[in-house]
């Protein structure tokens, strides 16, 4: 994203290897239907595929444990800079992530909150909250049945729960205030130009910015419905 650190990443493979990278990532390549079709280069949406690929291996739970744990992303932030979206965090190599990025992992991720002191002394460390899963998961999948944003045909599998009113900023884990979103289609409701809303009959529905639709009349997603 522009105006973000970014990190170059290049190498070698055989060919067979080669081809193992290309099936897993060659369907989740091509240009989003709707209006984000052709806004990102090839290029963009290889590294955008090849990062799905590995959130999906992630929250499978299958992969070796690292030093006693599951693999997991570490974000070590202050809760004010959360809420204010103010400051930093960082991740646990040192990388510094805005808050607003940190923000969007604390939608789906698990919690785990810590005490520390003025040193950095961890004083107390609390038990991980792990949110939209079990029962209000599955509810949510039935109702989006996979990415809920107008003309995404992600699977629930590559999505995450979105809370409607963050989780940081007391809002409720359940499914009026939730929406399954996938990873792209998350960071574009977090940017805060799109937003999404519940309707009275309980199906999700967008209202697109200005400039893009100066009414800014509701859109929903029909793409899963004709399943």
């Amino acid at each position: 994203m522009p105006g973000q650190a970014r990190v170059r990443l290049t190498g070698w493979l055989d060919q067979e290897s080669a081809a193992v990278v290309r099936a897993a990532i060659d369907p989740l390549c091509a240009p989003r239907p709707a209006d984000e079709a052709g806004l990102r280069s090839p290029q963009q949406r290889r590294a955008d595929a090849l990062v799905e690929v590995c959130r999906l291996a992630l929250a499978g739970g299958e992969l070796p444990d690292n030093g006693g744990d599951r693999p997991q992303v570490t974000v070590t932030v202050d809760l004010d800079t959360l809420r204010r979206q103010i400051g930093a965090a960082t991740l646990d190599d040192g990388t510094v992530l805005s808050p607003a990025a940190a923000r969007r992992l604390a939608c789906d991720a698990g919690i785990v909150p810590a005490v520390l002191g003025s040193t950095g002394q961890v004083l107390d460390l609390g038990r991980e909250r792990r949110l939209f899963t079990g029962p209000i998961r599955r509810a949510l999948v039935l109702r989006d049945r996979g990415c809920a944003f107008p003309g995404c045909d992600r699977p629930p599998r590559w999505c995450d729960g979105h809370h409607l009113i963050s989780w940081l900023d007391d809002g409720p884990t359940s499914l009026d205030n939730g929406v399954l979103l996938c990873a792209h289609h998350h960071r574009v409701i977090h940017q805060g130009d799109w937003q999404v809303r519940v309707a009275s009959d309980g199906l999700p529905e967008f209202i697109p910015p200005r400039y893009l639709d100066p009414d800014q009349q509701p859109r929903r997603n029909i793409y899963h419905r004709r399943q």
